[in-house]
């Protein structure tokens, strides 16, 4: 459940910033940076410049993340953290760019406050590396590998959720922009569902 709403999260989060941020993602850095790359190919230094700062703002957000776990051995002060910072961004009177980083920093935040579940590690910002042990778990389910000496996949189900969570909170994401005029709070109140 847990993973789950998280998941969900990221997804509005990217859908939502993407959409209405400039064509940034907020939790997707591997997007960001594959962008940048395109960008700095065809000499446009701007746009390069566009996706590679909430990068750093990500890596801001997950140090801080760190930092906290540190002192009180817990991620719910980070997950409070990106609660409020989600939930801020659609009433302070800042641009767009700092609307961005301010998301990309509280999703860098969610990327390093839970990273074991179900003992499993699994990101909650990006699921490129889900569906790769998703697809392993499930080469493993229907073709047994037994004495081979490959690691099993602890979650499946975990794996699966996760995904789903994910594409359900970009659809979510895109969806609440035509009907709310803040739709990040969506994801505030779910990480605030999620901490009670």
């Amino acid at each position: 459940m847990v993973a789950t709403t998280l998941t969900v999260v990221a997804g509005i989060a990217d859908a939502v910033g993407y959409m209405t941020m400039g064509g940034v993602f907020a939790a997707n850095m591997t997007g960001n940076t594959v962008l940048a790359g395109i960008a700095v190919a065809q000499w446009n230094g701007l746009e390069a410049w566009h996706h590679l700062v909430p990068l750093l703002a990500f890596f801001g957000g997950a140090m801080l993340a760190r930092l906290l776990l540190r002192l009180t051995q817990s991620p719910r002060p980070a997950l409070v953290i990106e609660a409020a910072t989600l939930a801020a961004v659609g009433f302070l009177p800042v641009g767009e760019q700092v609307a961005l980083l301010a998301v990309a920093a509280a999703m860098g935040a969610q990327a390093s406050a839970i990273t074991r579940l179900a003992r499993s590690t699994v990101s909650t910002v990006v699921v490129t590396s889900t569906l790769a042990r998703g697809a392993e778990a499930l080469l493993d389910f229907l073709w047994p590998a037994g004495q081979q000496s490959l690691p099993a996949i602890v979650n499946r189900r975990l794996l699966a959720l996760t995904w789903i969570g994910y594409l359900a909170g970009a659809v979510a994401g895109a969806l609440l922009i035509k009907v709310m005029a803040w739709p990040l709070l969506v994801p505030a109140a779910l990480l605030v569902l999620l901490l009670i």
